[in-house]
């Protein structure tokens, strides 16, 4: 199996992990602390976002291209270069900012969120801040030597042992008031990553061939022109971090003007933007750790191939990625779609979200593949260009929920049509400028033949729904109906050839391993 296909295998098995025992982290804690101390552990929260995006200043990207391409050559000088100078960055930002963040606690509970009680929690979280920023070196290096399982077991690990504590720790400080508890949801998570970080740290001093403490200063002071090049990356990088968080910083605001303006009640406008936002995109968005496998895979061996100047398998590699994302995305959007009102029931008890679902899932294909061409972009140098495509789309997207949310025909939809244009926007910038770096062929059967697999089986899907007696639990319904569309849609896949036969052959329990990788 190549190293591409069996890190993606690794991250989506992972991936698929951590997510349902995130679902799991989300439902303890609200079942332990109640709304106001979710409500207390948000708000602290997204600070915490900011900080981390400034300290990792987009690294994790930036080494993982870096040490590919290295390791291609065999050097292993310039691998440790750039562990030594990564790790001299993030740990200086971390003793900048994690001060930063305790001393100015105070004033953001007080002040920016309006609620003193946020400061313990902002206290308790902040020594996460070099713990997250040494950790994200470790596996920007493994994820360049194309090795994924440390960082996705560390995900998994740091998942478990969060989950464990928090129910301790948070039924052990909530005597003192619901604030402590916050903050005992918050240390936990701090736990959590430092599990993560010891076994990040002792895998790596396992599989390491060099001694990174040995002449570290020297490296650090020689290390200009590594520097420039990880910065290169990474700031175009943070970049585009950057505007993502500050667009949806923005977009509660502009909704809640652009609405008023339609003459919508803030209470209103707070209960539409909660269902958009918190029942229907989260939903929407659980099946991108699929593509956040892909990408995180494409980085290194776009890299890997680029430095051998192997155009052929760059846009092999780029190819595969798309059409795994085309393929998994189509029985995500299937799903969503024929099952959004059921979904909704099940997991809130609340039809609030469905019709967002309807109207949304079938333009979020394009989302799923905003980060594949992203991650295409950052291993092909083109950071810098997928930064300015994130700001035209985030621009564009504020400018289009004000406009449409402001008219009293569109009212909450036209959030939802605004986010969709946004990322919609995005893709396709990305996608023009890949096509003006590297060659590009439109396998055009094969996307029909999906659009093919997927009508059929939301045909079967809406066919068994109605069929179902009405009687049968809910959650049975859902489940069923789920096994269903997915046998279909799989068998459809297998018999219309959209998984290739060399690529069935790569995984161990259906065929030994190619010898040599064959391009169409």
């Amino acid at each position: 199996m190549s190293k591409f296909l069996k890190g993606t295998m690794i991250l989506l098995a992972a991936g698929l992990v951590t997510r349902v025992l995130g679902f799991i982290n989300r439902i303890v804690i609200a079942r332990f602390i109640g709304e106001e101390g979710v409500g207390l552990y948000m708000m602290a929260f997204p600070t915490l976002i900011l900080v981390v995006t400034i300290t990792q200043l987009g690294l994790p990207v930036a080494i993982s291209k870096n040490v590919a391409e290295a390791e291609a050559r065999g050097d292993l000088a310039k691998i440790k270069k750039i562990l030594v100078v990564s790790l001299a960055i993030t740990i200086s930002l971390s003793a900048v900012f994690t001060p930063a963040l305790i001393i100015l606690a105070p004033y953001l509970s007080e002040t920016l969120f309006t609620d003193s009680r946020t400061h313990l929690p902002l206290l308790a979280i902040a020594p996460i801040v070099p713990i997250i920023a040494i950790s994200s070196v470790i596996r920007g290096y493994f994820q360049g030597r194309q090795n994924m399982k440390p960082a996705a077991l560390s995900q998994m690990l740091e998942q478990i042992v969060r989950i464990t504590l928090i129910a301790a720790m948070t039924k052990a400080f909530l005597p003192f008031g619901i604030e402590y508890a916050a903050a005992g949801a918050m240390l936990a998570s701090v736990i959590g990553e430092l599990a993560s970080l010891i076994y990040l740290v002792t895998t790596f001093k396992m599989k390491k061939k060099f001694r990174v403490r040995k002449q570290f200063f020297k490296y650090v002071y020689s290390g200009k022109n590594t520097f420039n090049e990880l910065m290169s990356i990474a700031l175009p990088t943070t970049g585009s971090r950057m505007i993502g968080s500050l667009a949806w910083f923005f977009e509660p605001i502009v909704v809640a003007h652009s609405l008023a303006i339609a003459g919508v009640a803030a209470i209103t406008v707070t209960k539409q933007y909660g269902a958009l936002t918190g029942f229907a995109l989260p939903v929407l968005m659980l099946p991108s750790f699929i593509t956040y496998s892909l990408s995180t895979s494409l980085v290194p061996a776009i890299s890997e191939a680029r430095s051998k100047n192997n155009i052929g398998l760059i846009e092999y590699r780029l190819q595969q990625a798309l059409r795994f994302t085309f393929i998994t995305g189509g029985l995500a959007v299937v799903i969503l779609y024929v099952l959004s009102d059921q979904l909704m029931e099940v997991m809130y008890n609340s039809s609030s979200g469905a019709s967002f679902i309807k109207l949304m899932a079938p333009f979020f294909l394009f989302y799923y593949y905003q980060g594949p061409l992203q991650a295409a972009l950052q291993a092909l140098n083109l950071a810098r260009a997928a930064m300015i495509n994130s700001l035209i789309g985030a621009i564009v997207k504020t400018a289009v929920i004000f406009f449409l949310a402001s008219q009293p025909a569109f009212g909450i939809n036209g959030v939802a049509m605004g986010i969709l244009v946004g990322f919609v926007l995005v893709t396709l910038l990305h996608f023009a400028t890949v096509l003006k770096t590297i060659s590009f062929t439109f396998y055009v059967r094969d996307y029909v033949k999906t659009i093919i697999v997927m009508g059929i089986s939301g045909w079967c899907g809406y066919w068994l729904l109605q069929k179902l007696n009405p009687t049968i639990h809910l959650a049975v319904q859902v489940l069923l109906i789920t096994v269903v569309i997915t046998f279909v849609y799989t068998v459809l896949t297998l018999l219309l050839g959209l998984v290739k036969k060399e690529e069935l052959k790569r995984i161990p329990w259906i065929g030994k391993p190619l010898s040599k990788f064959s391009f169409r």
